[in-house]
């Protein structure tokens, strides 16, 4: 009985309510992100997996907009938690940095020693002698894992900084040469004992 009149009460009608259907919709829409990130990346089982707790948050709060209709704040919550779980989806997705990608640089200038640098930090590299439309260029080819897009980046502005580069998705990959991966429980101890310092 106190919990009917509580669910009927003004504060849980034009306050508590539209903040749980805000906080709803940013969940299900950063989970919608991270479900089609998983789809692209070809993980089969995270992507249903998300999808089930994604729809169940949707139609949760879609319910609770269906029973007040007339409640013009709940429309603005659900509109607001979109947009903020947009934002955070893409947070996310940056965050993540799942799978890999292709990294094509042409450059007019030598790219040996940009070659030499990534090789010696263990990235595959292939390089190609090409023809543009002012004379010879090189391109350089790699295949990285998607954390490592900064680092390969600076390479090349420090390396060929006029360089030209594209950066592509790439869903599957056999075989290649990557950079040993640290165990992510060293990155968690390096990382405490720089905020000790």
């Amino acid at each position: 009985m106190e919990c009917m009149i509580f669910m009927t009460s003004d504060i849980y009608v034009w306050f508590i309510l539209p903040l749980l259907i805000f906080t709803a919709r940013i969940m299900d829409v950063s989970m919608q992100t991270i479900r089609i990130i998983s789809v692209s990346k070809g993980l089969k089982n995270v992507a249903p997996l998300v999808g089930f707790f994604e729809v169940l948050i949707w139609i949760l709060a879609i319910g609770q907009i269906m029973q007040n209709l007339t409640n013009i704040v709940l429309y603005v919550a659900y509109a607001g938690g979109f947009a903020v779980g947009t934002f955070i989806g893409i947070k996310l997705e940056n965050k993540l940095s799942l799978g890999v990608v292709g990294i094509r640089v042409i450059t007019r200038k030598d790219a040996s020693e940009l070659v030499e640098h990534l090789r010696s930090e263990h990235v595959g590299v292939t390089i190609v002698n090409a023809q543009g439309p002012k004379g010879l260029v090189h391109i350089v080819y790699s295949i990285i894992d998607r954390h490592d897009i900064r680092k390969i980046v600076e390479c090349i502005h420090k390396f060929n900084p006029h360089a030209f580069y594209v950066i592509e998705d790439v869903r599957y990959v056999a075989e290649g040469i990557f950079p040993p991966k640290e165990p992510w429980y060293n990155k968690m101890h390096i990382n405490a004992l720089r905020r000790v310092r």
